[in-house]
């Protein structure tokens, strides 16, 4: 009796399980499908092709294990580098790779 009403109260909350999952959207990310509302709007073949070299640049660095907002960081510290210039010079700190 006590585990047929485990099963009951675990069939009642089986919804909570995917909450922290993340949204997809055929299959991509639904962040990295950004474009797609641009290309609703403005219909046109560098729109079309904006959107689907998006999709497959996030699809292959998904394969290779990054995640939407973990490509974004890694593109953002590529971009800015170790120079950290809103930073005095005693509170600048070496930057290290774990990887």
């Amino acid at each position: 009796m006590a585990k047929e009403i485990e099963n009951i109260q675990e069939k009642m909350n089986w919804h909570w399980r995917n909450t922290m999952r993340t949204i997809r959207f055929f299959g991509f990310d639904a962040r990295a499908a950004l474009p797609l509302p641009i290309l609703l709007v403005y219909a046109r073949t560098s729109t079309i092709t904006l959107s689907i070299i998006v999709l497959i640049l996030f699809r292959l660095l998904e394969n290779k294990g990054l995640t939407f907002p973990s490509a974004i960081r890694n593109l953002r510290s590529w971009v800015v580098g170790s120079e950290r210039p809103g930073w005095i010079s005693a509170h600048k700190k070496k930057f290290t790779d774990y990887g």
